[in-house]
């Protein structure tokens, strides 16, 4: 088990534990290392969402690169996927993104890309661990005249705006949408809506005024209430959810009901396959989306593949089997022919380009899949032992997978970034499941709890 990365680069809570400035110093000296076995003065661009500890980490960061001969270039506040676009554009040997997702502002973290604007490989994680917890890491200093230098770059937003714009077919326009946009008070507060309106959509912000302590509070993904009302007070044609750092979406339709990343990656697939966009008749989701799911799609022939919880996983799986749509059930949406990392902006304007393209509501669009009920229930731990170990709840979880059978499944894992079991399931009666779910979590609580 890693000890500093989880499912998505390292994170914990600011000033603390993995993220103190020692312990950042030290992952970003080890970065800048690892870089160099293959380039001999790299150049990394850094990117942060809108957390009050952005500061501190982006100036330790770009300190630790320096110190070992590498140079870094700042874009300040700008989408993850910005950051992995901007990485590739500008020919960077490497992208460095400061957040912490949608977690709340006073945890932070780093998600590190290599030249192709890709999420690093778990061997390059690993050398990388070696590296922080070597007792002769500042060996590699540099003397003064090799050095890294620092400089911010002014037009990040103008570069990954123009991008995103071109992401959208020409012969279409956004002109006579109304879009309601919650930014979660994070990295796409800019760019989100200056995208949609220079493409001539009527766009209505909320929760877009970062002030560094706010991000993804009661806002953005994973809080979609206000943007539903606001969508039905204004009678929208459509809402749109990111998180803090903009890699996420949640859907609301004009009638004010919430879409996760299931439904939209049914309604892309079915629409990709009519347009002959679908490389490989497949589509990549991870073992947590829902089983009305992989109804839909058998029904339209398409093939769908799954993989362990993460968009890295699910970006490795693609480019294994040559595809070109995947995702998650949480809103992360890959398109391989347009991003190399989850992208929310992006997702938007598929969405916006099949509706625009039908004729169609997006409440029509994604009406192609009928969700089974599923529950989730979040199980605060202090250990994270191998389920297996766990005599009682494995025998408990298989007497409930046997009653289950065929008509639904049951999930256990742990977070790769929290504190935190997770016991998902699906099946036909939700009031069934509710009680299994808590059967599981008391047993679970005896025995690591």
């Amino acid at each position: 088990m890693a000890k500093y990365f989880g499912t998505d680069g390292i994170r914990g809570e600011a000033n603390f534990g993995s993220m103190t400035p020692m312990n950042i110093l030290k992952i970003a000296q080890s970065f800048g290392i690892a870089l160099k076995k293959r380039t001999k003065r790299p150049k990394v661009i850094i990117g942060k969402d809108t957390r009050v500890s952005g500061y501190m980490i982006e100036g330790i960061f770009s300190s630790g690169l320096c110190s070992v001969g590498v140079d870094v270039l700042f874009v300040g506040p700008l989408p993850t996927p910005g950051i992995a676009y901007l990485t590739r554009g500008m020919r960077a040997d490497a992208g460095v993104m400061i957040s912490a997702s949608h977690n709340p502002y006073h945890d932070n973290g780093i998600k590190l890309f290599d030249h192709n604007g890709f999420k690093l490989p778990d061997a390059d994680e690993e050398f990388i661990e070696t590296l922080i917890d070597d007792p002769n890491l500042e060996n590699h200093l540099v003397t003064s005249d090799l050095m890294g230098r620092a400089k911010r770059i002014d037009d990040a937003i103008g570069q990954y705006a123009v991008f995103l714009k071109e992401r959208f077919p020409k012969n279409l326009k956004l002109d006579g949408k109304r879009i309601v946009l919650d930014c979660a008070h994070g990295a796409g507060y800019k760019v989100a809506p200056k995208v949609f309106s220079e493409l001539g959509a009527e766009v209505i912000c909320i929760n877009n005024d970062p002030n560094g302590f706010n991000i993804n509070f009661e806002s953005g993904a994973l809080h979609p209430e206000k943007l539903r009302l606001e969508v039905l007070n204004l009678r929208a044609d459509i809402g749109f959810a990111l998180d803090g750092d903009a890699d996420r979406l949640i859907v609301v339709d004009e009638k004010g009901n919430i879409l996760d990343g299931d439904h939209i990656l049914a309604m892309c697939a079915l629409e990709m396959k009519s347009q002959n966009q679908l490389l490989n008749n497949g589509v990549c989701v991870t073992i947590m989306s829902n089983k009305g799911f992989d109804i839909a799609m058998q029904n339209a022939g398409i093939q769908v593949y799954r993989t362990n919880v993460g968009d890295r996983n699910v970006v490795e799986e693609m480019l294994n089997r040559k595809l070109v749509l995947g995702g998650e059930q949480s809103g992360h949406l890959l398109f391989l022919d347009s991003s190399t990392t989850g992208d929310a902006i992006v997702g938007c304007l598929k969405v916006l380009e099949m509706m625009c393209r039908s004729g169609k509501s997006i409440s029509e669009l994604t009406s192609v899949m009928q969700k089974l009920p599923q529950i989730t229930r979040n199980v605060k731990v202090t250990a994270k032992p191998p389920i297996r170990t766990l005599k009682a709840t494995t025998t408990l979880l298989k007497e409930f997978e046997k009653e289950l059978g065929d008509s639904g499944r049951i999930l256990l894992r742990y977070s790769g970034t929290e504190p935190l079991a997770r016991i998902t399931l699906e099946g036909p009666e939700l009031s069934r499941l509710q009680t299994i779910a808590l059967e599981l979590e008391q047993e679970l609580l005896k025995e690591i709890g």
